[in-house]
C-alpha cells in the first residue's frame, strides 16, 4: 500500500513523524503559561530543566542533572533517591531565578506512578516550588531515601541531601565569574608585560 500523495495530504511536522515530539500534549502545557519542568530519563542518568516558552525557542530557566550529584558526594544513576536529589537541586536554582511554580512535562514517557520523573517532581517540590502533581503519583519517603537499596545508597543521600540544602547556587556562579574575570586580567598583564619587554629589547643590528 502506497502513501498518500495528492494535493489534499498534509505533512505532518518532522518531530510528530519520528515520534519525538507530542504536539497536543504540548500545547496543552503552553496554555497554562506557567514554567515546565522538563524531566527526561535514559538508562544511567536523569534530567531536569525548567523551561518558558518562547516564540523563537524555548528558554531554560534552570536545569540539573544526575552528574551534579559527584560534587555533592553521591553517584548519580537512573533510579528514585537520584531522581529526587535531581530535582531538588534544579528546584533550588529555579527558585534563585524567580520561578515559583510549574506543570510537569514528562515527555513521550509513560505516567507511571511513583517512578523516577515523579521523583523528580517530589524534589522540586520539596525544594519550595508548587505544581499540580497529584500526590497519589509522588513515590514513596522510602524509595526516595532509597531504604530498597544498598545501606550505603541511604546514608550517601542523606548526606548529599544536606549538602545540597546548603547549597548557594548565586555565590558559587560569583566565585566561578570571579575566577574568570581573574584569568582574564592574567593574560592582559601577561600581554602587556611581553610588549614591553620587546619594545625596551636592543635591536642586535644596532649594536
Amino acid at each position: 500500500m502506497t502513501k498518500a500523495t495528492g494535493p489534499l495530504f498534509a505533512v505532518h511536522f518532522k518531530r510528530r513523524r519520528k515520534g519525538r515530539t507530542n504536539y497536543a500534549a504540548r500545547l496543552a502545557l503552553l496554555k497554562s503559561s506557567a514554567t515546565r519542568l522538563v524531566v527526561r530519563k535514559s538508562n544511567s542518568s536523569v534530567s531536569a530543566q525548567l523551561v518558558n516558552f518562547n516564540s523563537v525557542g524555548d528558554a531554560t530557566v534552570a536545569q540539573a542533572n544526575s552528574r551534579d550529584l559527584k560534587q555533592f558526594g553521591f553517584e548519580g544513576k537512573c533510579n528514585t533517591p537520584s531522581a529526587y536529589l535531581v530535582g531538588y537541586l534544579a528546584g533550588k536554582r529555579a527558585l534563585q531565578k524567580g520561578v515559583a511554580q510549574f506543570v510537569l512535562d514528562i515527555g513521550l514517557h509513560s505516567a507511571t506512578k511513583g517512578n523516577v520523573l515523579f521523583a523528580i517532581a517530589k524534589g522540586a517540590i520539596d525544594a519550595g516550588l508548587t505544581s499540580r502533581v497529584g500526590e497519589d503519583k509522588l513515590p514513596s519517603q522510602k524509595r526516595i531515601e532509597g531504604k530498597h537499596l544498598a545501606p550505603e545508597v541511604s546514608a550517601a543521600f542523606t548526606s548529599a541531601l544536606e549538602k545540597i540544602k546548603s547549597h548557594n547556587p548565586v555565590n558559587v556562579a560569583a566565585k566561578s565569574a570571579n575566577k574568570t574575570a581573574n584569568k582574564s586580567a592574567n593574560k592582559v598583564v601577561s600581554s602587556v608585560k611581553s610588549s614591553i619587554q620587546s619594545a625596551v629589547k636592543p635591536n642586535a643590528s644596532s649594536i
